[in-house]
């Protein structure tokens, strides 16, 4: 179960490998006072349903930025996998590796198996305003279930 709103969001550092950049580190802390953000947390890289999702995000990613907000995917794949992924799919969010699902675990959308793959992350969307409190959060029914944009930008527009 999703941490609920209203919850102080946990802070993490995590790796990231932009397409063709360096590995590098996104904290989500960096963003309070400068923006709101919106963590996605998506099972894995590669996969129909997540490569839906994110290039549906990256294609409308202004209305994003419209509204002060960053976009964060978050998956339990190494960055390197990430980085392949956004290469060949042109994802143009920033993609974020929990690869020790410690992330994944302090948001409460851990799944302890997903068809047998091992534990990965639940499909689910948060927004973080940009003083760190949690004021949308969501966990799909399954992980083949999107989650409710227009829900996360009303949220976002009702900050301002």
């Amino acid at each position: 179960m999703p941490i609920a709103v209203g919850s102080k969001a946990p802070d993490f550092t995590l790796k990231t490998k932009p397409v063709g950049a360096a590995p590098t580190e996104v904290k989500l802390s960096a963003h309070y006072g400068k923006g709101h953000t919106v963590l996605l947390f998506f099972p894995l890289a590669f996969t129909g349903v997540c490569t839906q999702e994110l290039c549906d995000v990256t294609a409308g990613l202004n209305s994003y930025k419209d509204l002060h907000a960053e976009v964060i995917g978050i998956s339990v794949d190494s960055p390197f996998a990430q980085e392949a992924w956004a290469a060949k799919e042109k994802i143009g969010i920033t993609l974020a590796s929990d690869l020790n699902k410690k992330t994944a675990a302090d948001y409460g959308v851990l799944l302890p198996d997903l068809l047998g793959f091992g534990s990965t992350s639940a499909r689910a969307a948060f927004v973080v305003d940009k003083t760190g409190v949690v004021q949308y959060a969501e966990q799909t029914a399954t992980p083949k279930d999107l989650p409710n944009f227009d829900a996360i930008k009303a949220t976002l527009q009702k900050l301002g």
